[in-house]
């Protein structure tokens, strides 16, 4: 194990982390009317809906995947799934969701280059943010073809090792992803970049859950026709 691994899988998570959340809040409680999605829907409606539905529905997948996949202690499950069905199930069911939100990003990304009310409206801000995540989702697929080549689901289980250390701050996690592929590697620095950049883009939209929607009453929609009539 290196120095660079130590500062890049030791000591970065920490600074992202650290930048996620204070940063997150003090955008939140001095710049809250920057705190929305920035939707460019009014703009052009061509494939937004299909588009963001996909992606959206893709990424939560792939983020509640990977928050279980990687955090749950491998004695929690080890009784009824084995570490190489664990990871056959994640390959599965990633891919599935991954090629989903590619589609959908895709579809978002083309919307923000080609468009030209979109373009011209749009920050880079945002088109990097669309450019880190597309990026991020391909080494996310090409790590289901990397994994392909070892199917005993022990490389999965060191990640997981490394980010139940990080998040227990616990001690030498470098160890455990020092000497996996370099894919893997790459796909865990850009995440925690993203981690990094997150409070200073839309994506800070992410906290404002609507699970209020959940439990409100329907809402009551008149046309407007109908209503002037009542009037008279």
């Amino acid at each position: 194990m290196s120095k660079l691994d130590i500062l890049l899988f030791q000591v970065y998570p920490y600074v992202a982390l650290a930048v996620f959340l204070l940063g997150s809040w003090a955008r939140y409680d001095l710049d809250a009317y920057t705190w929305r999605t920035g939707s460019s829907l009014l703009l052009s409606g061509r494939g937004m809906r299909l588009g963001s539905n996909w992606f959206h529905l893709g990424v939560i997948a792939i983020l509640c995947g990977h928050f279980v996949g990687l955090l749950t202690p491998h004695w929690a499950y080890e009784r009824f799934l084995g570490a190489g069905t664990k990871q056959l199930l994640a390959m599965a069911i990633g891919g599935s969701f991954g090629v989903m939100c590619l589609a959908g990003m895709t579809i978002l990304l083309w919307r923000r280059l080609f468009d030209a009310r979109i373009r011209t409206t749009g920050s880079r801000r945002d088109l990097l943010v669309l450019l880190l995540l597309y990026a991020q989702l391909l080494l996310g697929l090409a790590s289901i073809i990397v994994s392909s080549d070892h199917m005993d689901g022990m490389q999965m289980m060191k990640l997981g090792e490394w980010a139940q250390r990080i998040v227990t701050f616990r001690g030498d996690a470098a160890a455990h992803i020092a000497d996996a592929h370099w894919i893997y590697k790459t796909h865990v620095l850009l995440g925690l970049t993203l981690l990094l950049v997150f409070p200073f883009t839309r994506l800070v939209h992410v906290w404002s859950i609507p699970l209020g929607y959940l439990s409100r009453p329907y809402q009551r929609v008149r046309r407007r026709q109908l209503a002037s009539r009542n009037v008279r």
